[in-house]
């Protein structure tokens, strides 16, 4: 039913839904300590002692009191939190060294903020852009290539800005990570080692993802030294095994006498293995095969998939490392680069 309003009446109040009431004054004289060591607290919690600490952890629990960290008083409570923007939440590789960095920042009481740029650079330039106006303690990001924008406002910042998953180019601060040109160089190198001499790159996203393009880049280059041509097969989706089982298609319509095939990742190549049966294709007899990643399904496939490991978890802990050390006052070295190199696992695939 409508509700009628008559004229010079007056509308019902409406019930609103009070926000929090709790202060920190409510918690300063629970935790019976004063308002400045709350403060103190929520920005640098080492900074207080046990007991007092201990008081007001118990009070906020018990209040249920929730820092505004917009509020001018504390506005430096921000500077717990650390941004980390990767290309896709979606991609194991990259949540395998957000896991590992949010658990060694969670020890020290940092908070990680996540965003996740969809291999868009402008994506990446907005959220560059809202997480400096929190007052990071530290930026992180996924690879070295940013828009011109995103670099220009990341070199005038004085919080530390941490590149992962890429070394080989201009660096904004520290980086760490590997060359992913001699990721692609070494499965060349073990595919000619089995005998293969007609070989084939299938990758996935290459005209977005720039590290699978330096994977493709290196592969051919090694080949080329060996005197090899390599057939680049590939295709603008994201990665996936329907993606690889279309290229693996592709290819031996294209390319019959391929008989070495790298890609892009390990989705793709799991496609190659779906594919490979489906089409009755011998591996490795006839076709030997090598991803990258060694994701939770390579080891398993049928038949074991070899791939190339990075180390991803390892680059999660150097980068919260460096986090913490700039916390505690320590400055690194001007263009700080850590090289957390991969391992190329042969398994019966090739």
């Amino acid at each position: 039913m409508s509700e009628v309003i008559k004229p010079g009446s007056a509308r019902p109040a409406r019930q609103r839904r009070k926000m929090q009431s709790i202060t920190m004054m409510d918690v300063a004289d629970y935790a019976k300590v004063s308002p400045s060591t709350v403060s103190l607290y929520l920005r640098r919690p080492e900074a207080v002692s046990a007991s007092a600490g201990s008081a007001i952890a118990h009070a906020i629990d018990k209040l249920n009191y929730v820092p505004n960290l917009v509020a001018g008083g504390l506005a430096a409570a921000s500077s717990r939190a650390v941004s980390i923007i990767v290309p896709s939440v979606r991609n194991a590789f990259f949540a395998e060294t957000v896991a590992a960095m949010q658990t060694a920042l969670r020890k020290e009481r940092l908070q990680v903020i996540l965003g996740h740029t969809e291999y868009d650079e402008r994506e990446e330039e907005d959220l560059v852009r809202t997480a400096l106006s929190w007052a990071p303690a530290a930026i992180v990001l996924t690879g070295l290539s940013h828009s011109e924008t995103t670099s220009r406002m990341l070199s005038k910042v004085k919080v530390p800005v941490i590149e992962i998953w890429e070394l080989g180019g201009p660096q904004i601060d520290a980086a760490i990570g590997f060359h992913h040109d001699q990721v692609g160089a070494a499965a060349a190198r073990h595919l000619i080692q089995q005998g293969r001499r007609n070989l084939a790159y299938l990758g996935a996203r290459m005209h977005e993802d720039r590290r699978a393009r330096l994977r493709c880049d290196g592969f051919v280059q090694a080949a080329k030294e060996a005197g090899l041509e390599v057939s680049v097969v590939q295709h603008p989706a994201p990665s996936s095994a329907e993606v690889g089982a279309m290229l693996l298609s592709e290819t031996m319509q294209d390319f019959p006498q391929t008989d070495g095939i790298a890609c892009s990742n390990d989705h793709v190549a799991l496609g190659v293995l779906f594919e490979c049966e489906r089409l009755k294709i011998a591996v490795p007899e006839r076709l030997a095969t090598i991803g990258f990643g060694d994701l939770s399904f390579s080891a398993a496939c049928n038949p074991p998939l070899s791939t190339i490991r990075p180390s991803g978890d390892l680059i999660g802990k150097e980068a919260a490392r460096l986090i913490v050390e700039h916390m505690a006052g320590k400055e690194p070295d001007s263009q700080t680069t850590i090289d957390t190199r991969f391992t190329l696992l042969h398994r019966r695939s090739s």
